[in-house]
């Protein structure tokens, strides 16, 4: 522990040290040895102590400065202006008129005026850098002259009034008291400022009272802890009740802590629990979304959607009732037959297109399918129909074909074609593909797609293969590899043997089955103009009936500019392609059906 070298005082800390040195060695350090000024610079102390308590002939006097130690005490004597008696001072006065400074800088006091018996009023000749009184050997020297007697007496006077407390009236500056000596004042000021101190308060965990100077009378150490109202005596004793406070308040923390912990994670556990419902909610949302747009919503078929399309359109007034227990009738006959009714079919329009670009200009070859009926949405299948009625057009063609006459004659209807997939479910092809739809599609709406016309044409032991455009391979996500991979397919066979293919060429390769995100279509032919561009000829479901037939009238032009499609109008991000190559022997079949169970399509590029 620190010990002060001034008073010898153990203290706990450097800091306390610290404190200790400013407050009961520090201030007021500079005093006058000889009244009760202090609180000033040594310079000013120095002012203060030739101005008031040392006369100008006094450095003419025929004194040395000596050592107490050097002289007999009976040769030192303490001399004043307005002294006219001297007596010899003992050696134990001696020692106690040099060390009224000290004293008076640890209390904080003026000199007592009984210290020495000598001492009548303030005589020292000079003072130390210390404040220690330097005493001057004189020899008494009587004057008969006059004159000398009455400068002396001036000399006196002066020296009592610059010495002595002055009395007077001074008014406190802290309040209204008026008092004659200011010595009672300046206590009485004290007095204010330490009720100012107590007012205050004592700073936390800091000692609440320290030593007076002023006043002579020392206080108590007091250190207040700074976690209640408990104060101490010492630094030490206030260390370890605040520990106390400290362990006790780290066990409630680990308790609150762990109370808090408990409850976070169970708030947690709530808000997870409650996201995960409302993330089960949503996605069950989307899911009846997806199952009512792709038909799986259990909302009935082709027949119920055809039924109240035609009772809307009576209630509206479009359909007379005897109409439509007609339509009625003959769509009951259709689908216990398993045969389309044909009413939105359109035959001749492969001929009306080798007529139209035989006569037209600008294009340098025109690559056509066999000949193809067009298939058109109707009632019962407007808005989910558009792979069924694709599927029709490519039997429509390969009914005209020799070699599939083992195929069904008639195209079927769509709800026949539904059970026709679930029949190429029934022997095992594309099993994923089945899971998808639960192996049902009659009595539903669902959307059938690439896939499921390669199974069907799987089950019928017809060659097909799908070619997946997966990605754009031009500028403005467009397809030109698409563009050239049909060109290739259609001008292949028709090129065989002939140095330069004619303007017009009809082959007798089917349609190609067109799948892209929401639609398909059948691709029915290609043209290359002059400039070398590449276009597509589609047959799409969405056109009617009506205006399919303007193919095959005189404004067949008008019509071609709506199944002519360039690069820029296939802009979707990925194309499937069904294309049919001949038939599959048994062996085949039943290969193609055991690899579809993880069915990979050929990717371009």
């Amino acid at each position: 522990m620190p010990v002060c070298d001034i008073c010898c005082e153990e203290l706990p800390s450097e800091a306390e040290m610290r404190t200790h040195l400013l407050l009961s060695h520090m201030e007021n350090v500079v005093a006058c040895p000889f009244c009760s000024l202090s609180g000033v610079s040594y310079d000013e102390m120095k002012f203060h102590i030739n101005t008031a308590h040392i006369e100008e002939d006094c450095q003419d006097t025929n004194a040395t400065v000596v050592d107490s130690g050097q002289k007999s005490s009976n040769d030192w004597i303490a001399q004043s202006p307005n002294s006219t008696l001297t007596s010899n001072v003992n050696a134990k006065n001696m020692d106690t008129v040099s060390q009224a400074s000290p004293q008076s800088q640890s209390t904080g006091t003026s000199l007592s005026q009984g210290t020495s018996t000598s001492l009548k009023s303030s005589p020292p000749a000079a003072a130390t850098a210390n404040g220690a009184v330097k005493l001057v050997r004189t020899t008494q020297k009587s004057s008969n002259n006059p004159s000398k007697e009455r400068e002396d007496g001036r000399r006196k006077t002066k020296q009592k009034r610059l010495s002595s407390p002055i009395k007077g009236c001074f008014a406190c500056p802290m309040c209204s008291l008026v008092c004659k000596d200011c010595f009672i004042l300046q206590e009485h000021v004290e007095l204010h400022l330490q009720d100012q101190s107590a007012g205050a308060g004592p700073e936390v965990g800091t000692l609440t009272e320290v030593s007076s100077t002023s006043s002579g009378r020392s206080g108590v150490m007091r250190y207040e802890c700074p976690m209640c109202s408990l104060s101490f005596s010492s630094s030490s004793s206030l260390q370890e009740h605040v520990e106390l406070h400290l362990e006790y308040g780290s066990a409630s923390v680990t308790r609150h802590s762990s109370e808090d912990l408990t409850l976070a994670r169970k708030l947690q556990e709530e808000e997870e629990q409650k996201w995960r419902e409302a993330a089960t909610r949503q996605e069950a949302e989307d899911f009846k979304k997806l199952q009512k747009q792709f038909g799986l919503d259990n909302s009935g078929g082709y027949r119920k959607q055809m039924e109240r399309n035609m009772e809307r359109a009576v209630s509206r007034g479009h359909m007379v009732p005897a109409e439509f227990h007609r339509k009625k009738a003959e769509m009951l006959e259709s689908l216990a037959s398993g045969v389309d009714d044909g009413r939105s079919k359109t035959s001749g329009l492969m001929g009306a297109l080798y007529r139209y670009y035989r006569d037209a200009s600008g294009c340098a070859h025109v690559w056509l399918c066999a000949e193809t009926d067009h298939y058109s949405s109707s009632e019962g299948d407007k808005g989910w129909g558009c792979g069924y009625r694709n599927f029709q057009m490519l039997l429509s063609s390969l009914h005209r074909m020799e070699q599939y006459k083992l195929l069904p004659v008639s195209v079927p209807s769509i709800p026949r074609v539904q059970a026709l997939v679930e029949e190429a479910w029934g022997q095992g092809a594309d099993p994923q593909g089945a899971s998808h739809f639960n192996h049902r599609l009659q009595g539903t709406r669902a959307w059938i797609g690439a896939t499921e016309i390669y199974a069907v044409l799987t089950s019928l032991s017809v060659k097909a293969r799908i070619v997946d455009f997966h990605k754009p391979t031009g500028p403005g996500d467009t397809h030109p590899r698409l563009f050239e991979w049909v060109k290739q397919y259609f001008s292949h066979s028709a090129s065989r043997g002939a140095r330069l293919p004619p303007k017009i060429v009809q082959t007798t390769l089917p349609p190609i089955y067109l799948q892209h995100q929401g639609h398909s279509r059948s691709i029915v032919g290609v043209e290359q103009k002059v400039n070398g561009n590449l276009c597509l000829l589609l047959f799409d479901p969405g056109y009617a009936p009506r205006e399919m037939r303007k193919v095959l009238s005189q404004d067949t032009a008008t019509m071609v500019q709506r199944v002519r499609k360039f690069p820029g109008s296939l802009k979707h991000r990925q194309y499937q392609v069904v294309a049919v190559e001949g038939l599959l022997t048994p062996e085949e079949k039943q290969s193609r059906i055991l690899n579809s169970r993880t069915l990979c399509a050929e990717k371009i590029p």
